[in-house]
């Protein structure tokens, strides 16, 4: 808060349950009157009952983030005419947060696939069990199966699930494409 405070700028989370309403207790998450001291971003934006997956999660705050011109601050204060973003005012976005995959998705510009969970065929897939699923990851991505343990289910399952949705490997998927603004991370 006094960090954001002292560079005039604002605070997105990069909390995973920060995200939802109601969590209130046990998530760290900044009061009320505290939001109002700072801009806060994607706080309370799911309701419980809803998931919010990681491409969702990196899509908000990349729109967020889009909104500062951070290579050229001056030019961005400086703007006349057109409808300025209300956070042009701003020099830069605090990205705070307890989940490293979301910062990681954020600030290595992670390539996730567009496939979001699909409770039927994971149901399916499970009834399975580990050694059949992990097998078959092994025919149709031997790539992934070699970057996850044999005894990871949510790993499996998520990249047959990726697979059998799209028809290709999730291997093929993944990577990283770093974003062109600057980043200083401060641990």
């Amino acid at each position: 808060m006094q960090l954001a405070q002292r560079l005039n700028s604002i605070i997105i989370s990069a909390d995973s349950r920060q995200v939802y309403r109601e969590f209130d207790i046990g998530t760290a998450k900044p009061s009320i009157a505290e939001q109002k001291l700072i801009p806060h971003y994607l706080i309370d934006i799911c309701e419980p009952t809803e998931t919010l997956t990681l491409a969702q999660y990196q899509e908000k705050a990349k729109t967020i983030i889009s909104q500062f011109t951070p290579l050229c601050p001056p030019l961005a204060r400086g703007m006349k005419g057109g409808s300025e973003s209300p956070l042009s005012n701003k020099e830069l976005a605090l990205l705070v947060g307890g989940t490293g995959l979301y910062i990681k998705s954020i600030v290595k510009g992670l390539k996730i696939p567009r496939v979001s969970p699909q409770p039927e065929l994971r149901s399916q897939l499970q009834s399975l069990g580990q050694k059949q699923l992990y097998a078959m990851l092994c025919q149709v991505d031997a790539i992934a199966a070699q970057k996850i343990h044999s005894n990871d289910e949510v790993r499996t399952l998520r990249a047959l699930e990726v697979f059998y949705v799209t028809g290709k490997p999730i291997s093929q998927q993944q990577g990283e494409n770093p974003p062109d603004y600057p980043i200083l991370q401060i641990v």
